[in-house]
């Protein structure tokens, strides 16, 4: 099984950013998918959910209405659209499926 996150990026407040996932190694479409963050200092936290098919999501308070959850299940692909970023919601980006992580993409919200 592998994860591999890509996308993270230094932007200012109010930017935008598009986390992608690639996985492989098992059967994407079988399984909820979830993204967590990990901030300097910090445990790591849950941000989003979703469904095998898609259809359902959740998000965290903090990143509701500003981020949303996303997946290709032909394509393999998780995705996060961040949008209206934050300073707070600078931290390391992870990719979670059945029990494993990826190495995670750092996005960084500064001016």
């Amino acid at each position: 099984v592998r994860l591999v996150e890509s996308g993270g990026g230094t932007v200012q407040p109010g930017g935008s950013l598009r986390l992608s996932c690639a996985a492989s190694g098992f059967t994407f479409r079988n399984y909820g998918m979830y993204w967590y963050r990990q901030a300097p200092g910090k445990e790591r936290e849950w941000v989003a959910t979703i469904s095998n098919g898609g259809v359902v999501t959740d998000y965290a308070k903090s990143v509701e209405g500003r981020f949303t959850i996303s997946r290709d299940n032909d394509e393999n692909m998780l995705h996060l659209l961040m949008n209206n970023l934050k300073p707070e919601d600078t931290a390391l980006y992870f990719c979670h499926g059945l029990t494993y992580w990826g190495q995670g993409t750092q996005v960084t919200v500064s001016s």
